[in-house]
Parts: structure tokens; sequence; C-alpha cells
């Protein structure tokens, strides 16, 4: 399979960067850490996802990006001891993304499947919960705890292995996401690792925040 062009992955990364903004990541309550991360909910809350978006108009590029290459199984991120499977997520019928459902995998990390696989050209998405109400912490808890030079290292399912390099650790405020700067093309391989967080905003049980990690390519 030859690789998608520039144009066309510039059309599929500003599709789902629309989805990805206006869904906000909730990720089922998963929130953004900083410095001094929030206490989870606490476990009689119930958290509740944000409104989905309209489905992104069929002009705008085609839903999904097929990858190429070998696709993420494991992420390790040694600075906050993190070592987890990495599966992976599509979009569902409405457009929205879809992410770790309630059961034995939502503490995983998972892929946007849409995303370059680690290691191409482009920025590939990675995503995680922070907490849950029921079971607390989970797999991107201390993701706001990164620094510029902490490494990321992803396994292929082939057990190639690629190094990333944090470059900056960045919160925005959900109804300010900058989508051309997460999900626009890249000259290299990068890699976004993404969850929510912030304050936890009890009227509409989610987070305000976005926090994402940018990565870059060093082995």
């Amino acid at each position: 399979m030859t690789e998608p062009t520039a144009p066309t992955r510039r059309r599929v990364l500003l599709v789902v960067a629309g989805a990805l903004a206006v869904l906000g990541l909730v990720l089922g309550g998963a929130g953004l850490l900083g410095a001094n991360p929030p206490a989870p909910p606490a476990p009689a809350a119930a958290v509740a996802a944000d409104p989905p978006p309209t489905t992104p108009p069929a002009a705008a590029g085609p839903r999904q990006q097929p990858a190429t290459g070998s696709p993420p199984a494991e992420i390790a991120i040694p600075a906050i001891d993190v070592s987890s499977p990495v599966d992976s997520v599509g979009l569902r019928p409405d457009g929205t993304l879809e992410v770790p459902m309630p059961g034995p995998a939502y503490d995983h990390a998972a892929w946007y499947r849409g995303s370059p696989t680690p290691g191409r050209v482009g920025p590939s998405v990675i995503l995680g919960h922070v907490d849950s109400a029921a079971n607390g912490p989970s797999v991107f808890y201390d993701l706001g705890r990164l620094r510029p030079g902490d490494r990321i290292t992803v396994t292929s399912a082939d057990r190639s292995a690629r190094t990333f390099a944090v470059d900056a650790v960045r919160s925005y405020p959900k109804d300010e996401f900058p989508s051309l700067a997460v999900y626009g093309d890249t000259a290299g391989p990068e890699l976004r690792l993404i969850t929510c967080g912030g304050d936890f905003d009890d009227a509409a049980r989610s987070y305000r925040d976005n926090t994402v990690v940018f990565a870059r390519l060093v082995t």
C-alpha cells in the first residue's frame, strides 16, 4: 500500500482535529494533570462525556486514513512509570472519536488508527484516560508531569521500537483547542499524547482542559 500524500493526510488530520476538538477528549472523565494533580472525582460521582459533535462534512476529506506500517502495541514512559499495552480506536458512525470503554482495556493507552503509525512522518496520536470515578488513577494520570527531554518508547506489533523525546507539554481550555498545531502535518515523525484535565466541572461532569504532549522521533 502506498503512503497517503501530504494533501490527503492534511485533510484527514483536519477532519479528525474537528472531531476531537468538539468532543473535547473527555475520555469518560479523563483529566489533564499539571505539577499539582487534582484529586480524582469521588467514587460515587458519575462522569459523563460531552455531547458528540456533528459529523464532519464529506467534502472535508475521507473520514479515516488507512495507517501503514506495524501498529503500536506497547508504550513506555519511564519518567512517570507508565508501561501499557496500546489498543486502537477509530471513529464512530457520527464522526466522534472512539475512546477506551469501561472494562478490561479501560486503563490501556489507545492509538487513533487514522493517524500515522509511530515512526512515520506526521503526528501519531495516542490517547488515554487519567482516572475514573470507580477506580481512581488511570494510564495517563501523571501525563502533565512530563518535561522536555523525557523519553517515550513505542513498541510496534512487529517488535520494532521507536523512541521519542518530549518537546513540550501544554494545557489548553477545551473551547480553545489548537487543532492545527496538534494534528497538522509535520516535517518528520512526531507523537502526540492526549488526555483531559484542569478543574473538574461538577455541572458538566467533565474536566475543563486538555493536556497535550508534543514529542519527536529520536531513535
